[in-house]
C-alpha cells in the first residue's frame, strides 16, 4: 500500500511538472510573438517604420498601413503612407528611391529583402497595380500637389532570412 500511495505522489509531482513546464514553453512563446514587429526599413533613405492594418487616416497618422485586400507575405503586398503634411510622413522620401535600392519587410519573424524595380505616377483610382500576384511590395503614397494621382514603387522579392 505504501508503494502505490509513492506512485501516485510521484505521478502528481511529474504532472505538475509538465504543466508547469507547458506553461513556461507557452510564456515563452507568446513574448517571442511579441517580438515579430511588423515594419519596414529602407536604408536608402533612412526609413525604419512600424507597420499596421488599415489605410484609414487613424492608422497612417501613426504607422505605415497595410492594403487589407493585399497579401502580408507570398504575394504582392500592398502598403501606403504619407509624404508631407502630417505629424508622420513616412513616405515623404520615396520619389528619391533608385532603380536597384533595396527594401527590408519584417513580418512574422522573418525578414523579406526586396529591390525596386519600378517607380511610376499612377490615378488614383488604377488599382491595377495590386493585380500582380508575383513576390513584390507595392508602396504608394500621395503625389505632392495633384490630388488624382499617386506615386508608385514597386520591389520584386530577392530573399527571405527566417532566422532573424
Amino acid at each position: 500500500m505504501k508503494e502505490k500511495t509513492q506512485i501516485n505522489y510521484f505521478n502528481k509531482i511529474t504532472d505538475n511538472i509538465d504543466k508547469n513546464y507547458k506553461l513556461i514553453v507557452d510564456s515563452n512563446r507568446e513574448v517571442k510573438s511579441q517580438d515579430k514587429e511588423w515594419r519596414l526599413e529602407i536604408s536608402s533613405i533612412n526609413l525604419k517604420a512600424k507597420i499596421s492594418e488599415g489605410t484609414d487616416s487613424k492608422t497612417l497618422n501613426k504607422y505605415i498601413g497595410h492594403f487589407e485586400n493585399t497579401k502580408k507575405e507570398n504575394g504582392n503586398i500592398g502598403l501606403a503612407a504619407h509624404n508631407r503634411g502630417y505629424k508622420v510622413n513616412y513616405f515623404k522620401n520615396i520619389k528619391n528611391l533608385n532603380i536597384g535600392d533595396r527594401i527590408f519587410y519584417f513580418f512574422d519573424g522573418k525578414k523579406y529583402i526586396y529591390e525596386v524595380y519600378e517607380k511610376r505616377i499612377i490615378l488614383d483610382t488604377d488599382w491595377s497595380v495590386f493585380d500582380n500576384k508575383k513576390n513584390e511590395l507595392t508602396l504608394i503614397t500621395c503625389v505632392e500637389n495633384k490630388e488624382e494621382y499617386r506615386r508608385c514603387v514597386k520591389a520584386s522579392l530577392l530573399d527571405t532570412d527566417e532566422n532573424i
